[in-house]
């Protein structure tokens, strides 16, 4: 039975601090009382690593409709044209929502006369339709949705909260239909379960990558969230589908250090040990090609070529280009002898940086 005095009461409970439930949070605040539930500290979690931006139709030489046919056809058939279709549709007018509330995205140096926004271009997309902030997009999304909540009189988050399970009405002996009334946590800061109760509770928990050894996703992708789902009773489907990114810094301390695919949107090469491209040879789009294509062909080149590692080299762009567009990433890559704008030494095994984890 829960206690008739639980720890917590709110409207809405969200569980997970990215952006989907921040945003969500931010919103339902004009209206609600809202508690977000965040498993570390309030900023932490996959949002706060993504670099390269977000895709939306802002320019006019692009539509809708191509996003739509982009995504299917990177989806190999399997994607939801309804779902797609209303995310797609619906892209402009959430990122103008972050915009609104304070995301500062790269405007383009070269545009004349109105604000426009740098549009950058990722694998499987026919046109430039990523906006970004540098190199740092989820992290200038999460800082700013994060202060945002944090000062809304109405929203409350609780870190280093674990929500340990959905607490059921039937379980507790409540009449009527099932339904979802609160939640399990487990506060880490007291060490002790403690119980919210909240007429509404959303699941916004993110991935479950960490069920493999090696990923680039942050430890808390842990699935926990699709569990306490299904547990409760929600139908959960194509779980194989955990998604890869196809580069990260191949280096002993580097631990998992990804490397935006806005990098090959911006003509990165993929090259083997011996600095030739073997992107042309698996698809026409090349280092554009989406990324399970991309991940599938180097993966296929290490085993058969025995090596460690491929190699991405972005070092024929000018340095003040590459400086200015991957500002973080090139500081990092510093910390690790790696020069982003440098044509390596024919010598050594750092063809601007190594790239792609083996599993060992």
């Amino acid at each position: 039975m829960m206690n008739a005095n639980p720890d917590y009461q709110c409207d809405v409970l969200i569980v997970g601090s990215g952006a989907a439930g921040l945003s969500l949070a931010l919103r339902l605040a004009k209206q609600y009382q809202v508690t977000v539930l965040s498993k570390a500290q309030v900023n932490e979690g996959s949002t706060l690593y993504a670099q390269g931006g977000i895709a939306a139709v802002f320019d006019e030489t692009d539509s809708i409709e191509s996003h739509i046919e982009d995504t299917l056809i990177a989806g190999a058939g399997l994607c939801n044209r309804e779902a797609v279709s209303f995310i797609a549709s619906n892209a402009r007018h959430c990122v103008q929502w972050l915009i609104d509330n304070g995301v500062a995205f790269d405007l383009d140096p070269q545009a004349a006369g109105d604000m426009r926004y740098h549009l950058t271009r990722e694998g499987g997309h026919s046109h430039r339709r990523i906006l970004h902030s540098a190199d740092a997009t989820g992290h200038a999304v999460e800082t700013t949705l994060v202060s945002q909540a944090l000062s809304h009189p109405n929203i409350r988050i609780l870190e280093r909260t674990n929500a340990v399970d959905l607490i059921l009405s039937d379980k507790i002996g409540l009449p009527g239909p099932r339904r979802v009334v609160g939640a399990w946590i487990w506060n880490r800061n007291r060490e002790q379960v403690e119980t919210c109760r909240a007429r509404a509770v959303v699941v916004a928990t993110g991935g479950a990558a960490k069920v493999y050894q090696y990923t680039t996703n942050p430890d808390i992708a842990s699935g926990d969230g699709i569990a306490m789902a299904w547990r409760a009773g929600c139908r959960v489907a194509n779980l194989e589908f955990n998604q890869f990114h196809p580069t990260c810094l191949f280096h002993p301390q580097a631990q998992n250090f990804l490397l935006t695919e806005a990098l090959r949107g911006e003509g990165a090469w993929l090259l083997r040990p011996d600095g030739s491209r073997f992107m042309p040879d698996f698809d026409e789009r090349a280092e554009l090609a989406p990324r399970d294509i991309v991940a599938r062909a180097i993966d296929h080149e290490m085993k058969r070529l025995g090596v460690d590692c491929m190699y991405l080299d972005i070092s024929h762009q000018p340095e003040e280009f590459v400086r200015a567009h991957f500002p973080m990433i090139y500081e990092k890559l510093l910390t690790f002898g790696f020069d982003l704008t440098k044509e390596p030494h024919p010598d050594c095994a750092c063809r601007a940086l190594y790239l792609w984890r083996r599993g060992r």
